[in-house]
């Protein structure tokens, strides 16, 4: 299993290798053709991602004291970011995901490039993933 700081590293290997914000936006974009969808009955107002710029959902299930997330965007970005950070995030222990600093995100590089309103996303991402994370401990222990 790799950790967040692991996927974090793959990640920015893969943005270092563009020159321009633009760039790297088009490689988050791209990642968002890998990007998977919900069943309807799991887009509630639970999983409703509150202060994203695009309707998102967030899905978060504790197995074997490890956090699964699995997430709809529907903007291209959203699907892309989600995608990513899902990647990030997703099947790892609930002390992993608490311990991580978010703005070690910053090192990807294309978190100061994104509008307001889209870094306002990624907080209501964060957000609801430490929720989750945190009840996913308190379930374990």
């Amino acid at each position: 299993m790799s950790t967040i700081k692991e996927v974090l590293q793959r990640y920015k290997e893969d943005l270092d290798l563009f020159e321009t914000p633009n760039e790297r936006f088009e490689y988050v974009l791209g990642r968002g053709k890998h990007h998977t969808t919900l069943p309807e009955e799991e887009k509630t107002d639970e999983t409703f991602i509150e202060g994203c710029a695009s309707p998102a959902w967030l899905v978060g299930e504790c197995r074997d004291g490890k956090l699964i997330l699995r997430g709809e965007g529907t903007s291209e970005m959203a699907k892309g970011m989600l995608t990513m950070l899902l990647d990030i995030f997703s099947d790892k222990t609930p002390d992993d995901i608490l311990s991580f600093d978010p703005r070690e995100l910053g090192q990807l590089e294309i978190v100061e490039h994104l509008s307001p309103v889209r870094q306002q996303s990624l907080e209501a991402f964060l957000k609801k993933v430490y929720n989750y994370a945190r009840k996913c401990k308190e379930q374990s222990s």
